[in-house]
């Protein structure tokens, strides 16, 4: 969607000590069919903090629904992510953060929701030496309101392969899907209600 808007894309991923590891190495593939600028992968240690089966080995992956915020939630993690994009774009003088967060078919984690986005942009203006210089961030989520069908029916038209993505939180090594946790559940459900092939590769 950026890209579409002319934006040149610095693309950045991050190693958190994720177990699902294999969405790194899709960003990868991602990033370079989509002819990304750069693609950086910086690494913060999430697992250190623990507080997350997607973080901490010894809790279990949820493959039934929860009530509330389920056990795949990482505390911080949207906070921390949009802090290293906006430190990266103050270097090489970018104003405009894109991120992919979904407050519409999502688990409910409190760091997806438009109110996390517009106190996060405020925070940007006064915490950067560009802020206060006078540059004027911009955090764009443009998939916040959509369906899962509707952002896979906006993907097709901008030419994404989602073959070569990976949204599993417990995928193997090779990228294969459980087909069983919440991420799969939704990515499943986003195909069948856009009527169309679901490409991912489950084990």
């Amino acid at each position: 969607m950026a890209r579409s808007s002319n934006y040149q894309c610095y693309a950045l991923s991050v190693e958190y000590g994720q177990r699902h590891r294999a969405e790194l190495d899709a960003a990868r593939r991602v990033a370079a069919q989509l002819r990304a600028h750069e693609h950086r992968i910086m690494r913060v240690d999430l697992a250190g903090i623990g507080g997350s089966a997607l973080t901490d080995s010894k809790v279990a992956v949820p493959v039934t629904p929860q009530a509330g915020i389920p056990a795949t939630y990482v505390p911080a993690r949207n906070t921390l992510f949009l802090s290293l994009a906006l430190g990266w774009a103050e270097v090489i003088g970018a104003n405009d953060i894109f991120i992919g967060v979904n407050a519409v078919d999502y688990s409910g984690y409190p760091d997806c929701r438009p109110a996390f986005i517009k106190e996060f942009e405020k925070l940007a203006q006064i915490a950067t030496k560009a802020g206060l210089e006078g540059a004027r961030f911009k955090i764009h989520a443009p998939l916040i309101e959509m369906s899962k069908a509707e952002i896979i029916q906006a993907g097709l038209k901008l030419g994404v392969d989602f073959s070569a993505t990976v949204s599993c939180y417990q995928a193997d090594d090779e990228g294969g899907a459980c087909s069983r946790c919440d991420s799969c559940r939704l990515r499943a459900a986003g195909f069948a209600a856009a009527n169309t092939p679901d490409p991912t590769r489950y084990r």
